[in-house]
């Protein structure tokens, strides 16, 4: 039996690659974290979507996604509320006004504390119910049945998750917000940015919610 149990290690971190390359409401905030508010902005809300995959690699080695996955009714409810709450994050980001800045700094909008923006990143990632299945559907398929190590399998597993999530999100912070920054100087381009990034949010907060089970 391969150590810890797990199995086809290189598939399972080629997957993961691929899935951190698929956009999706994480990626979709973290770059509109960086447009509004630049790469600090943006690397704090990668932090913050480490943290919820946190939450669910320890919900996946100890049953509870599946049991959130079993209950129809908390799944529905998980999913109208991440949904809900990506369109709250569109129309905010569609709907804020420009601060105030000096001509030779660049224009900020819906600007937040990064403490704020660290929490709303971990809410964006928890409640994805996407998330939630992709780690009980995904996981035990690299953990053998008859390992007796079976809860640090999955933790180990996790762990290499977010190593592998951290370091892109990262990189797609600081690229985004390098963009950004170069068009932060003029108005028009900062605005439409933000504007795209908000309607991003609430088409995915909208096709969450439409979903089917």
């Amino acid at each position: 039996m391969p150590p810890f149990g797990i199995t086809d290690f290189g598939l399972f971190c080629m997957a993961v690659l691929l899935l951190n390359a698929t956009p999706g409401p994480d990626t979709a905030y973290i770059v509109g974290r960086s447009v509004a508010q630049g790469r600090a902005a943006g690397l704090v809300s990668a932090l913050g979507i480490s943290a919820g995959c946190v939450f669910h690699a320890l919900a996946s080695a100890l049953g509870l996604s599946a049991i959130l996955a079993a209950s129809a009714t908390a799944f529905l409810l998980v999913k109208l509320a991440g949904g809900a709450y990506l369109i709250y994050l569109g129309l905010r980001m569609l709907l804020a006004k420009p601060a105030n800045a000096a001509a030779d700094t660049p224009v900020m909008l819906d600007v937040r504390p990064l403490p704020k923006i660290f929490w709303q990143a971990v809410a964006t990632n928890i409640l994805n119910p996407k998330v939630i299945l992709f780690f009980l559907s995904f996981f035990p398929q690299f953990v053998h049945r008859d390992s007796p190590h079976k809860t640090l399998a999955f933790l180990l597993l996790g762990a290499v998750f977010l190593l592998m999530s951290t370091l892109w999100n990262s990189g797609t912070a600081l690229l985004a917000g390098t963009l950004a920054r170069h068009a932060g100087h003029n108005p028009q381009i900062k605005k439409w940015l933000e504007r795209t990034v908000g309607t991003a949010f609430i088409a995915l907060g909208a096709k969450l919610v439409l979903t089917k089970n």
